[in-house]
């Protein structure tokens, strides 16, 4: 479907015209009418599937249409990071180019005259303000908030926030809307808890459900079988192939970034790192320098998993196990954007290779294992089955891993060099 069989008015055809949009996405398809008919809505789909475009341009163009507050917030769209309120702040720009709409964005890690920026917006009122949960409540803490007027209210990656932490801050600023305020939720999954948020805050709301995509099919998805102590020898075997690809490397908490990224740093590789506890202007220039290509290699985690589009990563690794299924789907939807190709790299250490099993479930296919580099030695076998009960990864009618079972199978790439090793590193055989 076109944008143009939509009821959406000129001014927002002409803005989606000029960013060369004509095509709704099934998403779009599905939810904008809706939206338009003002009706809460739940929205289910993964990332990448143009959900912001779904919510705003019905928004704009209902605002467009007048008969709104001009001294007050009109509008509320969450976001649980600050890089995504800043993709959607952004894209309400493009979209609102020809439109008389106002927007505020409304998020931490600024300096201070940032903060009086966005007090002075939030006190002088806007058509939309795009926020994260944290500092929408510092500035309503304040008492110069007024959120009486707010018609419509958006929480994006609904599942994302509430796994942040942010169910009462949510439901905090849910009580200062009036009755009357349409509701509007999108959200990646939907576990019980976002069952129950939704039931708490919609009333008599259209579902809309897009089965969640398996990852595309030129991402080459791979996977190494081996110990905990063998990851970062594997990391610098990869990127010191010579590679000169961009590389998006995840580990699930901020604690091992660090070390990861310390540990490729000690390995003399231009790297940077991305995590909450890095300040605004920190994230801001790596995420500008990443997508520029000052920087090659990018650790970070799970807070750029999602909703954040950069079209050219050919390489991500995942240095650990995603927690699910949906959040490796994320992580690797990283790669092979925009027709490019890409390679997904996961590391599988003993205590993993449960989780691992289930996304290959998810996956409905069996993800190639590599046979780790003959410097490196023997890993744990890969029997997921068998770790219920105490197996310590050998096969025992084998007694050899099965990474070594085809010798003609192995990489021929060359043995990374000695030296620069990391403490935590597993030295390769020789």
């Amino acid at each position: 479907m076109k944008f143009s069989d939509l009821n959406l008015n000129k001014q927002v055809l002409e803005a989606l015209d000029a960013m060369r949009f004509s095509e709704c996405t099934p998403i779009q398809e599905e939810t904008i009418p809706y939206i338009l008919e003002g009706r809460d809505l739940m929205g289910i789909a993964q990332t990448g599937t143009g959900k912001t475009a779904a919510y705003l341009l019905p928004i704009i163009n209902k605002l467009s249409e007048g008969g709104y507050s001009n001294d007050h917030i009109n509008s509320i769209v969450m976001s649980p990071t600050r890089e995504l309120a800043q993709q959607i702040d952004q894209t309400m720009e493009g979209f609102s180019y020809f439109v008389p709409v106002s927007s505020v964005p409304v998020y931490g890690g600024s300096d201070g005259a940032s903060f009086e920026q966005q007090r002075r917006g939030l006190s002088l009122g806007a058509d939309m303000v795009i926020a994260t949960p944290g500092r929408l409540i510092a500035h309503l803490n304040m008492g110069y908030v007024d959120l009486s007027k707010v018609s419509f209210f958006i929480l994006d990656e609904a599942d994302r926030m509430l796994d942040m932490g942010f169910s009462e801050d949510i439901i905090s600023i849910v009580k200062l809307l009036p009755e009357n305020c349409q509701m509007i939720m999108f959200s990646a999954t939907m576990p019980d808890k976002i069952q129950q948020l939704a039931r708490k805050l919609l009333h008599n709301p259209a579902m809309v459900k897009l089965a969640v995509a398996k990852p595309a099919e030129k991402i080459i998805q791979q996977a190494y079988i081996c110990y905990e102590n063998q990851k970062l020898g594997l990391i610098r075997k990869i990127l010191t192939e010579g590679r000169d690809d961009r590389t998006l490397i995840f580990a699930s908490s901020k604690i091992k970034v660090k070390d990861v990224a310390r540990s490729l740093r000690n390995m003399k590789l231009h790297v940077r790192e991305m995590h909450s506890d890095l300040n605004q202007t920190e994230r801001e220039s790596t995420m500008l320098d990443f997508k520029s290509g000052k920087i090659k290699i990018l650790v970070a985690t799970d807070i750029i998993a999602r909703g954040i589009d950069i079209d050219d990563i050919r390489t991500v690794i995942n240095y650990d196990v995603p927690h699910d299924s949906e959040d490796y789907v994320h992580r690797i939807g990283r790669t092979a954007r925009a027709n490019n190709d890409g390679i997904a790299i996961t590391f599988v250490s003993e205590k993993e290779q449960r989780k691992f099993k289930d996304i290959e479930k998810f996956l409905e296919k069996t993800v190639e294992k590599v046979p780790l580099p003959e410097v490196f030695g023997e890993g744990p076998e890969y029997n997921p089955v068998s770790l219920n009960h105490h197996s310590k990864g050998r096969n025992p009618n084998n007694n050899r891993n099965p990474n070594h079972r085809n010798r003609s199978q192995q990489s021929n790439r060359p043995r990374p060099p000695r030296g620069n090793r990391s403490p935590k590193e597993v030295k390769p055989k020789d």
